[in-house]
């Protein structure tokens, strides 16, 4: 899945340098790990806002659906405008 691929290529870049994505399972907990801290989720929000359209403004949005790249992908993919990726 092609959206899954660049959201864990994203967190892995920014946020676990020097780790290949292919280490970073779908179900791994970002947040109960510290690898997404509350300020880092804030740019990580920021950024899929900005990559795939998702209008979080708009949008009542928990802590869970961050907890991992699989709950990340599964919001994006609900919520993405129809123009995006």
């Amino acid at each position: 899945m092609r959206l899954q691929r660049e959201i864990t290529e994203h967190i892995v870049a920014e946020y676990l340098p020097g780790t290949a994505a292919e280490e970073l399972e779908a179900d791994y907990d970002l947040l109960a790990t510290g690898v997404v801290t509350s300020l880092q989720l804030i740019r990580l929000i920021g950024w899929l806002g900005d990559r795939y359209d998702v209008p979080f403004g708009d949008l009542e949005i928990s802590p869970d659906d961050f907890r991992s790249v699989a709950s990340i992908t599964e919001l994006v993919a609900r919520h993405q405008e129809p123009s995006g990726v």
